[in-house]
């Protein structure tokens, strides 16, 4: 096991503890979980920059990576539905855009192709998760709803991307 798989089950560890901290309900329990939040996401910077630069890139860690940031944002995200910080449909534009990027890269990948990370979902993640961190502190209303906006837009304009780069994809698809 490698350096960087060890820092993606380190995440995946990470994301029950962040969730434990919440629930808690203890004073100061969201800014421990913004600290082990905030710790989770470097450790994705980390591993990807580790498993690149030192040639440690694993089909473990092409599978267990992507899966381990869906986790940890998914896991917050249903923090702040279950207490009325974010509507669920938001959570479920997210959750249907990330099943159909999934579902688009199987269908290419069994048609012998990959559908590397494009830049809009770079700039989705980053954004959400910045506002993820920023609905942990205590913020006001129209900046937590800036903050869900946010979100539901990249997540929106980053899947349509995908799937109309990658028309000939489904096209192809009997």
């Amino acid at each position: 096991m490698n350096t960087a798989n060890k820092l993606t089950i380190l995440r995946v560890i990470m994301i029950p503890v962040f969730l434990l901290v919440l629930y808690l309900h203890v004073p100061g329990a969201n800014y421990w979980a913004l600290a082990i939040f905030v710790l989770a996401s470097l450790t994705d910077t980390l591993d990807g920059y580790i498993a690149r630069h030192y040639n440690q890139i694993t089909d473990f860690g092409k599978f267990m990576d992507p899966l381990a940031d869906k986790c940890l944002v998914t896991a917050a995200m249903l923090w702040f539905v279950e207490i009325g910080q974010m509507p669920g449909w938001a959570l479920l534009v997210v959750i249907i855009r990330e099943f159909g990027v999934s579902g688009l890269r199987m269908v290419a990948a069994d048609k012998g192709r990959v559908i590397a990370a494009g830049w809009s979902g770079k700039v989705k993640t980053a954004s959400t998760m910045v506002c993820i961190v920023l609905m942990l502190l205590p913020i006001s209303h129209w900046i937590n709803s800036i903050c869900v906006a946010v979100i539901v837009l990249t997540t929106i304009y980053s899947g349509v991307e995908y799937f109309m780069k990658n028309l000939d994809i489904l096209a192809e698809v009997k």
